[in-house]
């Protein structure tokens, strides 16, 4: 049986410390694929995206860091997605299926 529950996320970040920004860098990289420095696209299930919500609020200074996630819609639903690359372009990481 596939799992259809994982959706895909931007994540963009602006860390002005150098060492919370490499521990979030890495965090994200364990997730997903980095798109720009700090821009990464993840397919997550709800319990990941729990989880890696709960890792990344623990390597934060909240008083100092941004972090912005987005919900770009079912990983799974291609025809639902819609993102626009200019100039050198990135590679999409394809949507992975779950088995139980």
């Amino acid at each position: 049986m596939t799992r259809n529950d994982s959706r895909r996320y931007l994540i963009a970040y602006d860390i002005p410390d150098d060492r919370r920004r490499a521990r979030i860098s890495k965090a994200l990289g364990s997730y997903g694929e980095r798109m720009q420095f700090s821009v990464f696209l993840l397919d997550l299930n709800p319990v990941a995206l729990v989880s890696l919500t709960d890792e990344l609020e623990d390597l934060m200074d909240s008083a100092e860091d941004a972090l912005l996630i987005c919900d770009l819609g079912a990983s799974h639903d291609a025809n639902q997605r819609s993102i626009t690359s200019l100039g050198r372009q990135a590679e999409l990481p394809k949507p992975q299926s779950f088995v139980i």
